[in-house]
C-alpha cells in the first residue's frame, strides 16, 4: 500500500500556490473581519478642534481663581453649534459635552460646580487652565497611520476607520466557495425517506463553516451518482467563478465515487486524495484552472474535520489573514489512551475545567466517523500524531477548539 501523505504535507500542497484575492472597496458595514490591503492614514483630526469633555461653563481660569465669583452668560454652546463669539473678562457661555471651546475661553467649570441664576452663574469651585478640555488631535491627527496592511479588522477598528473618514475600506475580496453534495442516497431535509436513503446533512455544516470564515457562499445542492450530472455541477462551479469547489462524498475510488472521474474528465491536476487522517482518510485536492478543488468524504465527521483542517486554513489564505492555520493548545486528558496507529488522531472531545484552572479534555467514548450528535457534544479535538505511545489520564494532550472559549 503506498505511503499516505501526513496532515502537514497535504496542507501545505493545498496552500501551495494559494495566494490573497485582489482588493475591493468594502463599505464599513462589511467591512468587519476582512484584511486590509493597504495602509489608512487618518483623512482629518479627531476632535478637530478643542472640545469641552463635560457639561458646564467655559470660562477664563483667571476669573474662577478664586472663588465663589459671579459671571455673565454671553451665550450657549452645543456640539455642532459653535459659539462666535469670544468670552471675555467676566464672562462664560453655557456649554455640553462635545461643543467647541469658544475664543477666550481656557477651561471648563463643571455645572455640579455653579449655581445659575437667570444671566449669570456663579462658580463655587476654583478651575485651573485646561480643564475638562479635549484638545485637538488629542485622538489622532490627520495624516497619521491608523490601520495598517493586513490588519483583519475588528468592530472598533471599523468605528475608527469611520472616525478617520473612511466611508469605504480597501480590503482583499471575500472567498466565493461552492459546495456540492454527492450521492444517490441522499435527501434534502424534511422529505420523505425511501429504502436506504439519508437525509443530507454535511453542507449545511460545511456552508456555515465557510460563511464563518467569511466566504461567500453557492449551495449547488446534491447530485446522484452519475458522471454527466456531476460535471454539469463542476461546469457550473467554475461558470459561477468561484474560488473553491467543495465536494462532499464519492472522493475515493470505488465504483459509485465518480467525483475524480468527473473532475478528471474537466481537466483536474490532481494534487492527492489520501492522507495519513482519521477521520478522514480519502481526502481529495487538486486544481481546475483557477479554483482549487477540496474533496472530503461523505461521512460527515470526517467532512467537518477535514474542513476544519484543510479548507479553513485555505480561506484564510486567499482572504489574506495572517493566523492561517487555526491554533492548537495544550490541555490535560480526561482519561487514558491507547498506542495510535499510523493516521494521525482527531479525536472529539468534551472540555471541562480541572481544578487547578486547566482545560481538561475528554475525548467522547465512541468516535465512528457517522455520528453527528457527538460531534455537535464535542468542544474540542484531541489530537494525536501517527504512532503516538499510550498515555495517561492527567497527562498533557493537544488540542484545537470547535467552540470558542466561554
Amino acid at each position: 500500500m503506498a505511503t499516505l501523505l501526513l496532515v502537514a504535507d497535504a496542507l501545505a500542497r493545498v496552500l501551495d500556490g494559494a495566494q490573497p484575492l485582489p482588493a475591493e472597496d468594502a463599505s464599513l458595514s462589511e467591512a468587519e473581519g476582512r484584511v486590509l490591503t493597504t495602509d489608512l492614514a487618518a483623512l482629518r483630526t479627531q476632535p478637530p478642534a478643542d472640545v469641552s469633555a463635560m457639561d458646564g461653563y467655559a470660562v477664563r481660569a483667571a476669573d474662577v481663581a478664586s472663588v465663589p465669583m459671579a459671571l455673565k452668560v454671553i451665550g450657549e454652546v452645543a456640539a455642532g453649534r459653535p459659539f462666535p463669539g469670544q468670552v471675555g473678562p467676566g464672562e462664560a457661555a453655557r456649554i455640553f459635552t462635545g461643543g467647541v471651546v469658544p475664543a477666550g475661553a481656557d477651561t471648563i467649570v463643571i455645572q455640579e460646580n455653579t449655581k445659575r441664576d437667570g444671566e449669570r452663574v456663579t462658580v463655587t469651585t476654583p478651575e485651573k487652565s485646561g480643564r475638562h478640555i479635549r484638545r485637538a488631535g488629542l485622538d489622532f491627527a490627520q495624516g497619521t497611520v491608523l490601520l495598517c496592511k493586513g490588519r483583519r479588522l475588528t468592530d472598533r477598528d471599523v468605528m475608527l476607520a469611520a472616525a478617520m473618514n473612511y466611508p469605504a475600506v480597501p480590503v482583499h475580496r471575500r472567498p466565493k466557495i461552492a459546495v456540492l453534495g454527492t450521492g444517490d442516497e441522499l435527501v434534502a431535509p424534511g422529505a420523505t425517506l425511501g429504502p436506504g436513503q439519508i437525509v443530507y446533512s454535511n453542507g449545511f455544516a460545511l456552508m456555515a463553516l465557510a460563511r464563518r470564515e467569511g466566504a461567500e457562499v453557492l449551495d449547488l445542492g446534491v447530485v446522484p451518482d452519475r458522471v454527466g450530472e456531476t460535471v454539469a455541477a463542476i461546469r457550473s462551479a467554475r461558470q459561477a467563478k468561484t474560488d473553491i469547489l467543495l465536494t462532499t462524498g464519492g472522493a475515493s475510488v470505488g465504483d459509485h465515487d465518480l467525483v475524480q472521474k468527473a473532475l478528471a474528465a474537466e481537466g483536474l491536476a490532481l494534487s492527492f486524495w489520501k492522507v495519513a487522517l482519521r477521520p478522514g482518510r480519502p481526502m481529495m485536492h487538486g486544481r481546475l484552472g483557477a479554483m482549487h478543488v477540496l474533496g472530503v468524504p461523505g461521512n460527515p465527521v470526517s467532512a467537518y474535520v477535514c474542513s476544519v483542517l484543510f479548507l479553513v486554513p485555505l480561506l484564510r489564505r486567499l482572504a489574506g489573514r495572517a493566523d492561517v492555520v487555526p491554533r492548537t493548545e495544550s490541555a490535560v486528558l480526561g482519561q487514558a489512551l491507547p498506542a495510535n496507529d499510523e493516521r494521525a488522531d482527531y479525536m472529539r472531545a468534551t472540555l471541562a475545567e480541572g481544578p487547578n484552572g486547566e482545560a481538561v479534555a475528554t475525548p467522547i467514548r465512541v468516535q465512528d466517523s457517522s455520528m453527528m450528535a457527538a460531534l455537535a457534544k464535542a468542544d474540542c479535538l484531541v489530537i494525536r500524531e501517527p504512532h503516538a505511545p499510550t498515555v495517561g489520564a492527567g497527562e498533557r494532550c493537544v488540542i484545537l477548539r470547535l467552540k470558542p472559549a466561554l
